[in-house]
């Protein structure tokens, strides 16, 4: 029996792998397994080597694994570009359709399946990744009729008949393995799980709720890999609330017209990648000039330029701090779980209304289109604060002046109303202006507004800007990350501790304005700093040096292939670098 399974099916991408990938991972959730799945797709819409790894526990996980127990394989190609990580004693599953072949002297069984004759007899050779689930399951010693309820979910509406279909063609997956193949290994036999009801999702998704939640009603964006689930989950659920989603021609519309919307009251957001946000940068700078709240979602991938639009990457860093020309107050967040993600997003809407700036919420595919089980959340956390926003009648202004909407403030704050209430008028304008709005290039005037605007950053509140894993006093080594890389840096630190190296960790979840109070102690505690990231030039132990100091002391663990890291390349290199 084991406790911890690794499972990866692959094939052509448009040849169902996602939905195997599906009903397999949803079906072992609601038995009360945890979780964490990762897509390696292809940019094409269809065609070339796509695989989904899933990682299977009765305990909590929030990695992909090094190794890999099971194969499941579609074609030939799957079997060469992933048998590497099959451990001694794994499994390969394959389709007999295109006669498997694994190399000599391999420590791995392999089993010929016939997943499209099965799926063919019984109508139709699409269902053969029910067959190869079929054949997963008895692996595991799984009830192939456990899978009912999320077949009958995912084909319902296609009729009684469909789902009868299925369910027939992964029972015939596991009688085959059993009974024609003579399987009878007992050593991945599945651990039963607490059967617990928890979630399963991708980090868009509770982005997207976060949104709904948080009080947004109302989406801009352009559709791009990896944000576009946000826009798609949004579409079917705001209409539901009174709100909707506009699909616009560009990113540059998008972003406006999130600013737009936000200026008329209402609680707006775009979301896209690293070419969107380049696009949106003019239209950021607007924000924070004309002090309107505005979120935006970045879900990082491989750059520069369309790059690798499918794969990991966390390359945006600086250029979300830095990128609009001019200064302004800017926040960016960057939740490095499925939960953080769905109430960070709240708390960047009330963030932007409180201090009226644009605020980033930063993820990264890995983050945004990795699935991983989820504990219930708690609605009562939620709160929706406005801030500043004036909701009451305002008193008449004298000689019907304009209202101070730029106002100069102790906090850096002015009053904001919204147009249309009465002796609220006043200008709005991309240009310096004054308290009023009213363009000014006075250079009293500009010095107290731009004094004023970036005194907001001295007074942000964030409730736990650094996730902090303490165990030492004087650590060996203090590893810091950030967005996705959280759960292998845990799993790593794990196996350094049994190495005898005594371990911290720091993930960083409030990006600017920088907590250098919470990291400076954290810094000055540990003998060395490794701070892993998936990029060349490491941004973010850049951001440490010039926040914190102790250059010295801080190394960088890069990654920038396009693949996240895994558990043992963090385990390794940080003794390398120590």
């Amino acid at each position: 029996m084991i406790s911890q399974l690794s499972w990866k099916v692959g094939g052509q991408q448009g040849e169902g792998i996602e939905s195997t990938g599906e009903v397999f991972s949803i079906a072992l959730n609601r038995l009360g397994y945890y979780l964490y799945g990762y897509r390696h797709f292809s940019s094409r819409i269809k065609g070339g080597h796509t695989n989904n790894k899933i990682r299977v526990s009765t305990t909590q996980v929030r990695s992909i694994s090094d190794d890999l127990d099971i194969l499941v394989a579609f074609d030939q190609e799957t079997i060469d570009v992933n048998f590497h990580e099959l451990r001694t004693g794994g499994i390969v599953l394959a389709d007999a359709k295109f006669n498997p072949t694994i190399p000599e002297g391999a420590d791995v069984t392999l089993y010929s399946v016939p997943f499209t004759e099965i799926a063919t007899e019984l109508g139709t050779s699409l269902m053969k990744n029910m067959v190869a689930i079929g054949a997963t399951s008895a692996i595991l010693n799984l009830d192939p009729r456990g899978y009912h309820e999320v077949v009958h979910d995912t084909y319902g509406r296609k009729g009684e008949k469909i789902v009868e279909k299925n369910m027939q063609a992964i029972e015939k997956g596991a009688d085959y393995l059993k009974n024609e193949l003579g399987y009878n290994r007992q050593d991945m036999f599945l651990e039963k799980a607490d059967g617990k009801k928890r979630m399963f999702m991708i980090g868009n998704d509770a982005i997207a709720l976060g949104a709904i939640a948080g009080g947004s009603r109302f989406m801009a964006a352009y559709p791009i890999t990896p944000a576009s689930e946000i826009m798609e989950y949004l579409i079917k659920k705001l209409p539901k609330f009174g709100g909707a989603v506009i699909q616009t021609e560009d990113e540059i519309a998008a972003c406006t017209m999130a600013i737009g919307a936000n200026y008329a009251g209402a609680r707006t957001f775009t979301a896209s990648a690293g070419p969107g946000l380049s696009l949106m940068m003019e239209a950021i700078g607007l924000s924070g000039m004309t002090e309107q709240p505005l979120v935006i979602v970045d879900t990082q991938r491989g750059g520069p330029s369309t790059g690798l639009p499918t794969k990991q990457e966390q390359s945006d860093l600086m250029a979300m701090i830095y990128g609009t020309h001019g200064e302004i107050p800017k926040v960016v967040m960057a939740p490095s779980t499925v939960q953080e993600a769905f109430y960070d997003t709240i708390e960047a809407f009330n963030i932007a209304e409180e201090y009226q700036v644009p605020v980033i919420l930063l993820t990264d595919l890995q983050l945004s289109l990795g699935k991983q089980t989820v504990e219930p959340l708690d609605y009562s956390q939620i709160e929706i604060r406005r801030g500043k926003l004036q909701t009451e009648e305002l008193p008449e202004i004298e000689n019907k002046g304009y209202f101070k909407r730029y106002e100069v403030t102790e906090d850096g704050i002015s009053p904001r109303v919204i147009p249309g209430m009465k002796n609220g008028i006043h200008h709005v304008t991309g240009v310096e202006h004054d308290e009023t709005g009213k363009p000014s290039e006075s250079a009293g005037n500009r010095k107290e507004q731009m004094d004023k605007r970036l005194r907001k950053l001295a007074n942000i509140q964030f409730k736990n800007p650094v996730h902090k894993h303490i165990q030492h006093e004087n650590p060996d080594i203090l590893l810091v990350g950030y967005i996705s890389t959280r759960g292998t840096i845990e799993e790593a630190m794990t196996r350094l501790e049994a190495d005898g190296i005594k371990v911290n960790h720091a993930q960083i979840r409030l990006i600017h304005p920088f907590p250098t109070e919470e990291m400076l102690p954290l810094i000055e505690a540990a003998k060395k700093v490794i701070v892993v990231e998936n990029n060349a030039t490491g941004q973010l132990a850049s951001l440490l040096k010039m926040n914190v100091g102790y250059a010295n002391k801080i190394s960088s663990l890069l990654k920038y292939d396009g693949n996240p890291f895994l558990p043992h390349e963090i385990h390794t290199r940080s003794k390398e670098l120590i």
